[in-house]
């Protein structure tokens, strides 16, 4: 008896090129848009829509206004202009109203595809020209399932070679795998919120029966993508909330002895902070505390007075900062703060020389070490504590997770965890994203800080900001120049900077070319130093610095900030630049640079120029830009495609189902899809 062949159908998680018309050119076009299998292209969601879905008569079609007409072709031809020898098709359409001409240029081939007497869909807006005439339309034959007109046409995302009216048929052809999408959403929720099935839902987002469908689809995926991210951040919340740490416990007297110390008064929210982290410190479970605030609101304060009550109980403290420049500033200020109390603080970078580490590793190990601060050199195998009850991370976004992981595993218990951020992270978005973080906001800055003045600088008004700038070095101050990365292969910026150095040495400033120093990603370490030293000491007059360096130190002389090219960079990144001025007694300012003429751009820079609260530009940021281009959250996992992270609702609904079903079943032994599903923030939340 012969053996039947069975032909397998494709699945979801076959490549691309199983599907006709994927060349290897293709190939490598749709992998640029994140397409590399047939799931990948399900779930590559259109951005939008165009509404073709009304047919006009043709007696009632207006110029200037979109519009479908459903007619019979009466008569077609192709032929060449006599100037520029275009190529020309041309077309009258006829319904039961009237006559419609259409040209469609250089696309001679329409002439041969199609043919008098059939009948199509065109739609786009007509012109009065010697009679209404409606140029390059999209069109296609009439049929019961159209795909470029006559309905809402979806428009996805595009790349050089690849239009959504090639995408469109591709997708089409895939709608039904889309049976083969697994149902993660625990299916008690489905009908209690109403929400269409998974598979359905896909399939109306690409080709939506009408808007209305259209909207129930995206709110079903939307609810998904953060339900999931809720679950995640959930879970991990309870994980840690079921380990055990060193509990410090809480003195009041030792809290209010270090107040007193301080040469300043601390702010209310410093005084909250301080009072959450303090609460935490003292519980069995590890603390997970984010502590947010613009640059210059008193972070390091706040982890120095949580490193000061660790280390009167008798335990151990580090902090780990992302670059050598700010943890030499961290350490130099925890030490100034510690010192009243005999309190050592270590440093360990990665130049410190092998001398001077041996014989702190081994205190560290012995316990007599109490406080130590340092780069990515805290990370290495080694450098092992005795006592290890707090970690801190400054700026933790620009630590990858196994880092972050690796510094919480130094001692023989989990240490309690705070993270600090400059970075202002949207409160929507710490609901989110920090969905597993306490969070603790320093929203005051120090008394005497003076906002600094801030303003847009255009090509014409150059020259008088460089004048500006010139009366401010010949009166004893300093100035910032950042600069932005010019071209994608120079992923430092390091081309721009030297160019500007070169720019400001000759053409600008050069009287002042011995005072003017460049500071960037590749120098060595010990470079670095020497011309922060010098900054410091007020050798150096102007600073150019590329945008990827951390220029976290203290200038209080420092009272300008130059940002060239300030339409590339994002509204929280400016705020961090202007942050690094106005901390001395003078005024200061911080200008924007900018050739760009189109309004978005500049409307984006005018939000800076007017809001002085780095939370609200996030929260700008965030609306206008979208949440890849926040300070490194592309971590976290994958970009939302549906959900919008300023949707509060949307959170507060999602999160509360990921309370109830964890309730119910908190290891989702229930729930395998889901499970699967989460995959994607497994290393993010450590949850293994």
């Amino acid at each position: 008896m012969p053996r039947l062949h069975v032909v397998r159908g494709p699945t979801l998680d076959d490549p691309v090129t199983v599907l006709t018309g994927v060349s290897d050119k293709t190939e490598a076009r749709l992998a640029r848009l994140g397409i590399t299998t047939i799931r990948d292209l399900l779930l590559f969601f259109p951005r939008r829509y165009e509404d073709f879905s009304t047919i006009t008569p043709i007696a009632f079609v207006r110029p200037g206004v979109k519009t479908t007409v459903r007619g019979r072709i009466y008569d077609i031809g192709a032929h060449q202009t006599k100037y520029k020898r275009m190529a020309l098709t041309e077309a009258i359409l006829g319904d039961d109203s009237g006559r419609l001409r259409v040209v469609w240029f250089n696309q001679p081939w329409l002439a041969r595809s199609l043919h008098k007497g059939d009948e199509i869909f065109v739609a786009g807006e007509a012109d009065l020209n010697g009679g209404l005439v409606m140029k390059n339309p999209d069109h296609e034959k009439v049929s019961l399932r159209p795909q470029n007109v006559a309905r809402l046409v979806p428009i996805y995302r595009e790349t050089e070679g690849l239009t959504s009216k090639w995408l469109r048929p591709k997708v089409q052809s895939v709608l039904p795998l889309a049976d083969q999408l697994d149902e993660f959403l625990p299916a008690e929720l489905l009908p209690r919120r109403s929400f269409m099935a998974r598979d359905e839902a896909v399939r109306q987002v690409h080709y939506p029966a009408s808007a209305a469908q259209l909207d129930r689809a995206k709110e079903r995926l939307a609810f998904e993508e953060m339900f999931v991210l809720q679950v995640a951040a959930q879970m991990a919340k309870r994980a840690r909330k079921a380990l055990t740490a060193q509990p410090v416990r809480f003195d009041d007297s030792t809290a209010r002895g270090f107040v007193n110390s301080l040469p300043f008064k601390l702010t209310n929210a410093q005084r909250v902070a301080a009072w959450q982290i303090l609460q935490d410190l003292a519980r069995q479970q590890p603390m997970n505390r984010l502590l947010e605030g613009d640059v210059g609101s008193g972070k390091t304060v706040v982890a120095a007075m949580a490193m000061h009550h660790a280390a009167h109980a008798g335990f151990q403290s580090v902090l780990l900062a992302p670059t050598e420049i700010l943890a030499r500033q961290h350490a130099d200020v925890v030490q100034s703060l510690l010192e009243p109390f005999q309190i050592d603080v270590g440093l360990l970078v990665g130049s410190t020389p092998a001398s001077a580490r041996k014989p702190m590793m081994a205190s560290l190990a012995e316990g007599q070490l109490p406080v130590l601060v340092g780069t990515h050199a805290l990370i290495e195998e080694g450098v092992q504590f005795r006592d290890l009850a707090l970690t801190v991370v400054d700026e933790q976004h620009r630590f990858g997770v196994g880092q972050r992981l690796a510094v919480r595993q130094k001692g023989e218990r989990i240490p309690h965890f705070l993270s600090m951020t400059a970075t202002p992270i949207p409160r929507t978005l710490g609901l989110t994203l920090f969905g597993d973080l306490d969070i603790s906001i320093l929203d005051e800055m120090p008394p005497g800080r003076r906002p600094v003045k801030t303003g847009l600088v255009p090509p014409e008004k150059r020259a008088d900001a460089y004048d500006f700038i010139r009366k401010q070095v010949n009166a004893g101050r300093q100035v910032f120049v950042i600069c932005p990365l010019i071209q994608e292969s120079d992923k430092l910026g390091v081309r721009s900077a030297t160019q500007e150095l070169e720019k400001l040495q000759h053409d600008v400033f050069p009287e002042l070319a011995s005072r003017i120093a460049l500071l960037h990603g590749r120098l060595k370490s010990a470079e670095k130093e020497a011309i922060m030293s010098s900054f410091q000491r007020g050798q150096v007059a102007i600073l150019v610095s590329t945008s990827v360096v951390e220029v976290g130190i203290d200038i209080p002389n420092a009272t300008v900030m130059m940002i060239e090219g300030a339409d590339r960079f994002g509204l929280a990144q400016l705020h961090q630049f202007r942050g690094r001025v106005g901390r001395g007694s003078e005024e200061s300012w911080c200008l924007l640079f900018t050739d760009a003429e189109d309004p978005q751009s500049l409307k984006r820079l005018q939000a800076v120029v007017t809001n002085k609260s780095g939370f609200d530009l996030a929260e700008i940021d965030l609306e206008l830009r979208g949440w890849g281009d926040l300070a490194g959250y592309r971590q976290h996992g994958k970009d939302f495609k549906m959900a919008s992270l300023l949707d509060a609702a949307l959170i507060s609904d999602a999160q509360t189902e990921a309370v109830r079903l964890l309730d119910r079943d908190p290891t989702l032994g229930g729930e395998p899809a889901l499970r699967r599903q989460l995959s994607a923030y497994r290393q993010v939340f450590a949850l293994d």
